[in-house]
């Protein structure tokens, strides 16, 4: 198993202008502020992105200025999935031609597909491209959980499938990756408020949508548990979990931009049908935010 990919990969949130449009010019300036911040990695078109929001036009123009912003300075990894085996196939072949290093295909969602619909797919993307791939376990949206011992049975049959993001509160499915099949795959840990934990048990690294908001506190969690200084990662964490902890009690994405507006960088509103936090959760996050204000 390759561990090319390791470390905190961010989940690139999707800027809006006032109109709604797609704002390049400020997703370049989120691309650089997450690498200045330290991050290993940055995914672009996740949940966290608001893919499902976007035309398929525009999922290919986030990649593309994505790709050309970050300009080789980490990797890439390229959210492909769709609802439609032959989108998520043209997504996956336009990702690898712009030059992504990793594509990571989220399952069909929608309509719930058996197992082994949802492995026929995962296979069908997998081997349209000769990139790596990164699986993405979502069974709160995708209504099928990708259990460890599928991964590892996709993993043996299929060469380039090499990580997963595992986006579940269940700790225990994560731990099953970490410590029965780190030979096989690669495994991030896609909930927030597991990274810590998620780390310390061994993991490649974490998939982090807070990372847009404290990248550099998240790293610093990331090398004190790299360095073996288990006091530091817990000082590092105490700092910043109320934060992801608040984010993730409310809507995900529109927390993540309220806080980055709180912390200095606002990149706009959510999509419709996305609606603002109410007042109150907004001024919880907001205050917690504005403690890492640059």
């Amino acid at each position: 198993m390759t561990d090319s990919l390791r470390g905190v990969l961010v989940a690139l949130a999707t800027p809006f202008t006032a109109d709604g449009a797609l704002d390049e010019s400020r997703l370049r300036q989120l691309v650089d502020r997450t690498i200045d911040g330290g991050v290993h990695g940055v995914v672009a078109c996740g949940s966290t992105g608001e893919f499902t929001a976007l035309s398929s036009d525009e999922r290919r123009l986030v990649v593309e200025t994505v790709i050309d912003q970050t300009a080789g300075r980490v990797p890439v990894v390229a959210q492909t999935g769709s609802a439609s085996t032959a989108e998520a196939i043209a997504l996956t072949r336009h990702a690898e031609a712009a030059g992504a290093s990793v594509v990571m295909p989220v399952a069909p969602y929608y309509e719930t597909l058996s197992l082994a619909e949802t492995t026929h797919y995962l296979k069908r993307v997998a081997g349209s491209t000769g990139l790596p791939v990164m699986l993405y376990n979502i069974p709160s949206v995708t209504g099928v959980d990708i259990t460890p011992d599928v991964v590892a049975g996709l993993a043996r049959e299929v060469d380039n499938i090499r990580y997963i993001k595992n986006t579940t509160a269940d700790m225990a499915e994560s731990a099953q990756l970490i410590h029965h099949y780190s030979d096989l795959v690669g495994t991030f840990v896609g909930w927030d408020s597991l990274a810590l934990c998620s780390l310390v048990s061994g993991s490649a690294g974490i998939m982090a949508g807070t990372a847009n908001i404290v990248p550099a506190q998240l790293v610093a969690v990331y090398d004190a548990v790299r360095a073996g200084d288990l006091d530091a990662a817990r000082s590092a964490w105490a700092a910043v979990y109320p934060l992801l902890d608040a984010t993730l009690s409310t809507n995900f994405i529109v927390a993540v931009k309220v806080a980055l507006e709180a912390a200095g960088f606002p990149i706009g509103g959510p999509r419709e049908p996305f609606l603002p936090l109410d007042d109150e959760t907004a001024s919880r996050i907001a205050g917690l935010a504005s403690a890492f204000r640059a």
